[in-house]
């Protein structure tokens, strides 16, 4: 099993702040860091733990895009596609507050430019990363739709709706969902997905939401037909996954919503501790846990990762092993 990113690949401009500035006001930071980030974390957790990694994303020719292909040889993750000549990377202004809470503001760059050309057929034992913020991109978002309509159905497609979910054009949200075998969020990005405060409620409604999608797009015609052969129907019941902070996360498979528990760390920076659970569900689940083992997994990943500043701190399999063996 391969995982697929396509995501966007940034950088972050990591800057650590006492309190937010007011607005027209200013602070300043007591520490700077550039790194690569967005979709670079998750990659860089997956492949952390053993899990083949390709980007399939477009990536710049410039300074930030120059730090973002070292980044991802460094970690081992080769990517598909030739670099954008005219342009660069796009990059996060992250600011993490005393709390170790973030807040982003996000420049665009190279990998809002994906197009239908990019784009390549995965294998069937493959997992293909989508992320929300891919489809707030006119050109991604155009590609992206209908090559989900042209993949095999044994291809997994995990579903990171991201924290601008509601900004997501409907018939662009309803056919990643229609498609998707995994969908995970934290509560709030659940809340926006569902309309619905109980974090347990909403991972529930969201597996429902893409039933309903899968169900309105066989109607349409669509879902899961592979071109030349038969159609084949995705599982209509994608696993959902609600990260609930320390306390673990909300998994629901098949209806059923159960609660696996996390675990309590001194936390100094909550930056790409999504990420790094989504990595490590990931890899967990190429090599064969059960989805409630593989969460469990992912809450250790999480905890570990917001124990260190950055973004991209998802552990290695000994690290992993080890703090579980020690809870």
């Amino acid at each position: 099993m391969r995982l697929i990113h396509l995501g966007n690949v940034v950088v972050d401009l990591v800057l650590t702040v006492g309190d937010l500035p007011v607005r027209g006001g200013d602070v300043i930071a007591s520490s700077t860091t550039v790194t690569p980030g967005g979709g670079f974390n998750v990659m860089a957790a997956a492949s952390r733990l053993g899990l083949t990694t390709l980007y399939a994303g477009p990536l710049g020719t410039g300074p930030f895009g120059d730090k973002a292909r070292a980044a991802l040889t460094a970690a081992g993750i080769e990517w598909l596609l030739p670099a954008r000549a005219e342009l660069d990377t796009g990059f996060v202004v992250t600011l993490v507050d005393s709390s170790g809470e973030r807040t982003f503001v996000t420049s665009r760059g190279a990998e809002a430019t994906l197009s239908s050309a990019d784009l390549r057929r995965p294998d069937p034992d493959d997992v293909v990363y989508l992320s929300g913020y891919s489809l707030l991109h006119d050109s991604n978002r155009a590609a992206l739709v209908p090559w989900l309509e042209t993949i095999p159905a044994d291809v997994q497609v995990f579903f990171d709706p991201g924290p601008l979910v509601a900004d997501i054009p409907s018939t662009a949200l309803e056919a990643v969902l229609a498609r998707a075998s995994w969908i995970s969020c934290n509560a709030a990005e659940a809340e926006a997905l569902t309309g619905l405060t109980d974090p347990a409620t909403a991972a529930a409604a969201a597996g429902a939401a893409a039933v309903a999608a899968a169900a309105l797009a066989a109607r349409a015609g669509r879902g899961g037909v592979i071109p030349g052969n038969a159609s084949i129907a995705p599982d209509p019941a994608p696993g959902v996954l609600v990260r609930i902070g320390s306390g673990g996360c909300l998994l629901a498979v098949r209806g059923e919503v159960v609660a696996v528990e996390g675990f309590a760390v001194d936390a100094v920076d909550l930056n790409g501790a999504g990420d790094a659970h989504a990595g490590a569900f990931l890899a967990g689940i190429a090599e064969g846990k059960e989805p409630v083992e593989a969460a469990r997994w992912a809450n250790a990943a999480a905890a570990l990762a917001v124990t260190r500043r950055g973004p991209a701190t998802g552990p290695s399999r000994s690290e992993l092993e080890g703090f579980l063996r020690e809870h």
